[in-house]
């Protein structure tokens, strides 16, 4: 058996440059992974079996079946796998839920069935699943440009502490989409904000409120009618500032250090709000982090 652990990302930087002649948006982002994540497990079987503790996201559309389908395809491999996800990542929620699962996927099967594939041609499998899933392949931190598919890992900052608050938004079909749609020329930048996050960070700069940027920070509190009145939750409970994770709904503060984001965190349960205390981590691939057991 194989077990893995699929870890949550946000955006530290989200710059949306210009429109795509494909259709796709150029953006420059910063990247990092956070200590909140999704378990898999896999082991060998005749056929491909998926499980999932969320009964809603045990569907053949799942990005793990589809990223575990298109390694037997590409690699010819006849073997299945029994998977088993357990979520504890938000769904649909701007941090990384479905690319992570599909990540772990390519970086779990690759081992179980020793397929021997290189990083490179994982990433080349996870930018056909989606924009976002070659990133968690790499996992730490890292600069993603192109459609989010070119990946640049970066030295990880000193470890910061950051405090999550998942809004109580039914997630809309299509959302990240629907945002991106929303964008017009006046919001493109020229990735200035990520260029000074990247060499703050080549430096062993460490992460603060001053470089973080989300362009869809500028749509997404308009998009989810409901979104800010729990952005004022935040400073009530104690944050600084507060920031858009991805394309949200979720929101995010940095916090000082692990005591004072304690303390938020308790003030926003107190409220009835579902909220997380993490950390940043840095992250080897999951093609070498998992844990092999006979």
């Amino acid at each position: 058996m194989i077990k893995l652990k699929a870890y949550a990302k946000i955006n530290l930087t989200l710059e949306v440059l210009a429109k795509r002649p494909d259709g796709y948006h150029e953006v420059a982002s910063i990247l990092q992974t956070i200590s909140l994540a999704d378990t898999l497990t896999f082991e060998p079987k005749e056929r491909l079996d998926f499980h999932c503790d969320v009964p809603t996201l045990q569907s053949p559309d799942n990005l793990v079946l589809k990223a575990a389908r298109l390694l037997q395809e590409t690699s010819g491999c006849k073997k299945g796998a029994v998977i088993h996800l357990t979520k504890r990542i938000p769904i649909a929620a701007g941090l990384g839920s479905g690319a992570t699962d599909a990540a772990a996927t390519l970086a779990g099967l690759n081992q179980l069935w020793e397929l021997h594939l290189p990083l490179e041609r994982l990433v080349g499998l996870a930018s056909k699943l989606g924009s976002d899933v070659a990133f968690p392949l790499f996992g730490g931190t890292a600069l993603a440009k192109g459609r989010g598919e070119e990946i640049t890992p970066l030295p990880p900052p000193p470890e910061f502490w950051l405090v999550l608050l998942k809004p109580a938004i039914e997630p809309v079909p299509g959302k990240t989409a629907q945002l991106y749609s929303r964008l017009n020329a006046s919001h493109y930048t020229s990735g200035q904000h990520t260029r000074k996050l990247f060499t703050h960070l080549n430096h062993g700069g460490n992460v603060d409120d001053s470089f973080l940027f989300n362009v869809f920070e500028q749509v997404a509190f308009d998009f989810f009618t409901a979104l800010p009145d729990y952005r004022s939750s935040l400073p009530k409970a104690g944050a600084r500032s507060v920031h858009l994770a991805g394309s949200g709904p979720t929101l995010f503060a940095l916090v000082p250090d692990k005591s004072r984001g304690e303390d938020i965190l308790s003030c926003l349960k107190k409220e009835g709000l579902e909220a997380y205390l993490v950390h940043a981590v840095d992250t080897a691939s999951p093609a070498v982090r998992g844990d092999r057991k006979c």
